[in-house]
Order: C-alpha cells, then sequence, then structure tokens
C-alpha cells in the first residue's frame, strides 16, 4: 500500500472512507463504555431508523471494529462491543468532536454566509458548480 492519501488503496484514505460516514463514528463512540444491545443503541443515540442501526453494525463489524455476541437467551438477545481495534479509533473520533464544539459555530456561520450570497455548492443535477466559473 502506499502512503498518498489520494489514491485509492492508501490506508488514510480508509481511515477517512471509515469516518466519512455519518453513523459509523455516531455507532462506535455509542458502544464506548461497553456492550449495548440494538434497542439501548438506538434509545441512546436517537435519530437512527432500525435499518440504518443494523447497517452501520454490519459495516463496522466487516471492518473489524465491532464484534456481535449472540446468546442463547429465550428470547434470544445480540449485543455489540468494541474490538481492540474499534477502540483505537474512539480517540481520532474524540478529537474530531473537540474540534467540532471549538469550531462548529465558524462552519454554521460560514454556511449560513454563503447562502445568503447565493451560493450553490450543487446544483439540482448533483452535479458541482464552481462559483468563480459558472458553467
Amino acid at each position: 500500500m502506499t502512503t498518498d492519501a489520494f489514491l485509492a488503496d492508501c490506508r488514510a484514505r480508509l481511515a477517512f472512507d471509515l469516518l466519512s460516514n455519518t453513523w459509523n463514528a455516531v455507532v462506535l463512540w455509542a458502544l464506548r463504555d461497553g456492550p449495548r444491545r440494538p434497542v439501548e443503541l438506538r434509545e441512546r443515540i436517537g435519530g437512527i431508523s432500525s435499518k440504518v442501526l443494523t447497517e452501520t453494525l454490519r459495516r463496522l463489524q466487516f471492518n473489524g471494529l465491532v464484534d456481535r455476541q449472540a446468546h442463547p437467551d429465550v428470547p434470544s438477545r445480540v449485543e455489540y462491543q468494541l474490538t481492540a481495534l474499534g477502540r483505537t479509533l474512539l480517540a481520532p473520533i474524540d478529537a474530531v468532536g473537540a474540534w467540532a464544539f471549538e469550531h462548529g459555530d465558524e462552519v454554521m456561520a460560514a454556511q449560513e454566509a454563503a447562502c445568503e450570497s447565493g451560493f450553490v455548492a450543487f446544483a439540482e443535477d448533483g452535479v458541482e458548480n464552481d462559483a468563480e466559473d459558472p458553467k
């Protein structure tokens, strides 16, 4: 693998891809205190559907960040917990959260100013427009 962050097989890009999904970091953070059942995760997170939570947990499990533990109770019970690898992402997630807490108002102000000035990041067809080069 290369260290060039712009290449598809770069490990840094892999990490950015993992953290770019809205729910990956949120679910990892929600699991930081120990195993949780899906219902507990939904209550703790809020605003996530069962379907999206299931997809996120499967994606995190696929990437080795979360373990799924099925208990043979009646009714059956499933819990998810962070793996050792998953725990290594808690510090970077915390750092990004701290950055957002410190600079979030600035970002939101920039977004508001851009909207007020008529800036359009994406056209209705989803194609990015360059503000300096109207097409």
